[in-house]
């Protein structure tokens, strides 16, 4: 966020050098006056709240279904997380946030202004309080600043209702107050922003509880689900914000992630980049580097549920196990090119266009993001990106009125063309604009939700999963729905028909990749990587090889055993914390 990383670092010296005197002096000291007597010291103060934001990350999906990565996170690993390796059961943000709200009481404010900063306050306590439950379920309701000797501190954990309620307190608060409804940097909280964040709390807590039916809570769910309804509607009538198309089908989505400057027809908060403050992120350095970063791509399963660009299911094509890469991404939802490389994708080196299908240095699967990265190669070498990095944009808006309305099921046709069939045309997709489906894929069934039988529910699934991909919101989508086991499923890539036989990826005559098993065949073709899938390599397991032994889809780290049960709903309590606090107990199942 451009503006607030200026004001952010005048507001930490000011009140860090404030606080460590407001635990020392009385409350009408000076140095309390200065912060909460004017409109500039609550501004000041605001502004520190934003640092707990995911700010400039792009990485935030790194553990989810859909990617291969480098390592399997201990968390999914059979036997392997433990209450000793948990984190995240820190509170300082709360407690500045609600030295706030409490302090924030000077009359010598207007009214209008004091509600103003106080909204801003119980935003980002809305957002604090809505990661703590999706991580640990049941935690303690703090309102106040609590002093080391408050004998609350070691009180035990409240239950999820009495949290969520004061939650959705705190945003209809938060909307109803901050006085900005529209800021045109996308860097700060306003109306909208807080209205976005209502209807993602509440379609999350609206599904959680349909779906996690041993919490007893589902005759709850529906006034969840219609909250999100109502505060995503109030977003798209005002017809403050549209689904970007500038560029056309062939580029105005992959343009909202890669413009230095937000979208902002579409982006409603964003974290900005500026070179000459040296704000820059690293989502080259992270999604291209053989070394850095995760290694992060994509699964052929998940690929496999991007439409045809008549809107046809790809996986109708009785032949779509063994299509071969250069066939498979054509003809498809054009959303597919500008998240993955693919046919015609370029990259500029030395200020010169060059082609670039996936690299085997980086990619297990084949099927490499580009989402978040700049095309030029310099980017590449550390933090050095100028892309702005959208926290909230309109089109998960639409996506969240679309599925809280599914799932009540008072989803219309009309409904459908405001919602998914705007996303679908600006992907380029032709068919099934008009109406919501009523046909069910087997492919979604069988491979991703088995127990759902709504088409229209189905098809917002998938669609929520292209769209949003790689923006930090899928494992939050697997938790509410219950659909963990979504975890286990085999990191897969691209079909290889034969060994030793080079492969042109994106077919500009030049070959890419040739996979072999044993000894490297000689002569090598000049230009082509040549990668290993023989089982074992140096007597230790190989952990990329074939489906089929020698043919078949790429398979990658099948060898590191990965589990999901029910405990892994939520994060066991640190165990630092809990023996510190007896009264927390632990999350079922992590004791």
């Amino acid at each position: 966020m451009k503006i607030n990383k200026l004001w952010l670092l005048l507001a930490i010296i000011s009140i860090a050098t404030a606080c460590k005197k407001l635990d020392q002096e009385p409350q009408s000291t000076a140095s309390k006056a200065a912060i909460f007597g004017s409109e500039n010291g609550l501004q000041l103060y605001a502004n520190s709240f934003y640092s707990i934001l995911p700010g400039n990350s792009t990485s935030l999906d790194a553990m989810s279904d859909y990617l291969a990565v480098k390592e399997v996170p201990s968390f999914i690993q059979e036997g392997v997380y433990a209450p000793n390796l948990s984190s995240g059961w820190s509170w300082g943000d709360l407690r500045n946030i609600n030295y706030f709200i409490v302090n924030n009481t000077d009359p010598k404010i207007s009214t209008e202004a004091r509600r103003n900063y106080l909204g801003l306050a119980r935003f980002f306590r809305a957002y604090f309080y809505f990661e703590k439950v999706k991580r640990f379920g049941d935690v303690p309701w703090i309102n106040k600043p609590l002093e080391v000797t408050d004998p609350t501190l070691y009180n035990g954990r409240d239950k999820r209702t009495l949290v969520m309620d004061s939650v959705l307190a705190d945003i209809n608060y938060a909307a109803e107050n901050i006085k900005s409804a529209n800021d045109p940097s996308r860097s700060t909280i306003t109306k909208d922003v807080a209205l976005g964040l209502k209807s993602r709390i509440c379609l999350f807590e609206g599904t959680f509880r349909k779906y996690h039916t041993e919490l007893n809570l589902q005759s709850t769910s529906t006034e969840w689900l219609n909250n999100a309804v109502s505060a995503a509607r109030t977003i798209m009538d005002k017809n403050t914000y549209t689904i970007n198309t500038a560029g056309g089908t062939s580029s105005s989505y992959r343009q909202v992630f890669i413009s230095s400057a937000p979208v902002s027809t579409e982006v409603m908060l964003s974290s900005i980049c500026d070179l000459t403050l040296n704000v820059l992120n690293e989502a080259n350095w992270w999604w291209t580097s053989g070394t850095y970063g995760a290694k992060a791509s994509f699964t052929r399963t998940f690929i496999n549920t991007y439409l045809n660009i008549d809107g046809t299911p790809y996986t109708d094509n009785p032949n779509y196990t063994t299509m071969l890469f250069k066939d498979e991404v054509k003809n498809r939802d054009l959303r597919l090119k500008q998240t993955i490389r693919s046919a015609d994708y370029k990259r500029i080196s030395g200020g010169v266009q060059v082609a670039a299908p996936p690299v085997f240095s980086y990619t297990f699967t084949g099927y490499q993001p580009i989402k978040w990265t700049l095309d030029d190669m310099y980017y590449d070498a550390g933090a050095l990106n100028i892309n702005s990095i959208s926290m909230m944009r309109f089109a998960e808006i639409l996506l969240n009125y679309a599925e809280a309305k599914a799932e009540l099921g008072t989803l219309t046709d009309q409904d459908w063309v405001l919602t998914v069939g705007r996303l679908r045309s600006r992907a380029g997709i032709t068919g099934g604009l008009t109406a919501k489906p009523t046909v069910i894929d087997p492919y979604l069934v069988a491979n991703y939700f088995p127990n759902i039988t709504d088409a229209s529910i189905l098809e917002i699934r998938r669609e929520r999963g292209i769209e949003l991909s790689l923006e930090g919101l899928r494992f939050s989508d697997i938790l509410r729905w219950k659909r963990g086991e979504l975890m286990e499923k085999e990191w897969n890539g691209f079909n290889v028909p034969t060994l030793n036989t080079p492969m042109d990826l994106n077919e500009d005559g030049i070959l890419d990749v040739a996979f072999y098993q044993g000894t490297k065949p000689t002569p090598a073709v000049a230009g082509v990587t040549y990668v290993d899938v023989s089982n074992t390599i140096g007597g230790k397991v190989n952990s990329q090889k074939l489906k089929n032994g020698t043919s078949g889809q790429l398979i990658w780290l099948n060898e590191i055993s990965r589990k999901w049960s029910d405990k892994q709903y939520y994060y066991p309590i640190p165990q630092a914390d809990a023996l510190r606090n007896p009264a927390l107990g632990q999350n079922p199942g992590w004791f």
